[in-house]
């Protein structure tokens, strides 16, 4: 599971912390899941003004994010989740338990903040995508 900072390293700015996850997302040896509106925020992130990115580019974007993303059916989570400081954020979360995910990876600190309890809680690991690798065993 990826949240929109990690797909904007990903897709955007090509970050070489993250090369061994792209590796892995585009190898297929693992999937990001997403759901509508995971899917809506990347396309509003898109065309904020400070990323200066004209049409042509946001669409090259866009079809990147859809060529490796996984589409998920948004439902309700049943099972109690740590309460993110963000509410914008609390999508990722849910998603994450949603889909049985071994990973959150997000560089916000609003999410990184519930890693302990998330890991203590069984749910799943949050952690920087840089620290994330294809060995790394899931919760």
């Amino acid at each position: 599971m990826l949240d929109t900072n990690v797909w904007l390293d990903l897709l955007v700015f090509g970050d070489p912390r993250v090369t061994v996850l792209r590796t892995a997302l585009e190898a297929g040896a693992v999937a990001a899941m997403v759901d509508a509106e995971g899917r809506d925020e990347w396309l509003r992130v898109l065309r904020y003004p400070v990323l200066q990115l004209g049409t042509p580019q946001v669409e090259a974007h866009v079809a990147a994010f859809d060529a490796i993303a996984c589409p998920w059916p948004v439902r309700e989570v049943a099972q109690a989740l740590p309460r993110c400081a963000d509410p914008d954020d609390q999508k990722f979360l849910r998603l994450a338990c949603d889909t049985g995910a071994g990973w959150l990876l997000s560089r916000d600190r609003a999410v990184l903040a519930l890693a302990k309890r998330c890991r203590r809680d069984g749910l799943f690991e949050i952690l920087l995508p840089e620290a994330w690798s294809p060995e790394r065993p899931a919760t």
